[in-house]
């Protein structure tokens, strides 16, 4: 099978790509939307490549990229009260929700903002372009080149 792409996002002060260097390899958790929580269950595989996108911050931009290291799989910080992303509807029985292990692999040396992704014509049709809400999206492997490139990755 194919390696596919996509871009993960991340409040940085909730969890950065330092983080992320730092513990090597992580659960992405916690997404609560269904449209995402299907391409963590269903489409995002093991060794598919991950930019790394630092959200809700006053300089948003792709730092780096990150591998999948484990397919989809319940999400288990919903089944505890305790946890930051609860909910009582999911259980091990009948999960709803779905993570990923993702591990850093590259810091870009030149973190690619969104201004500059918007200014590069060849990524006019991006999903975070368009519709950036999602916190996992789909990501062309041109764009993935094109983003790493412009990072400053060869």
């Amino acid at each position: 099978m194919a390696l596919r792409y996509w871009l993960f996002k991340s409040e940085p002060g909730a969890y950065s790509y330092d983080d992320l260097a730092n513990d090597g390899t992580a659960e992405w958790d916690g997404v609560r939307n269904y449209q995402a929580r299907n391409l963590l269950r269903d489409d995002i595989k093991k060794g598919d490549g991950v930019l790394f996108y630092h959200s809700s911050t006053t300089n948003l931009a792709v730092i780096g990229t990150a591998r999948v290291e484990r397919s989809g799989y319940p999400d288990f910080t919903a089944w505890g009260t305790a946890s930051e992303h609860p909910d009582s509807k999911s259980t091990p029985a009948n999960p709803i929700w779905y993570m990923v292990d993702i591990r850093a692999e590259q810091r870009f040396p030149n973190p690619v903002s969104r201004e500059a992704m918007k200014a590069a014509s060849e990524l006019g049709s991006m999903v975070l372009l368009k519709k950036g809400r999602l916190s996992v999206q789909p990501v062309t492997e041109s764009e993935w080149q094109k983003i790493c490139r412009m990072g400053g990755l060869t």
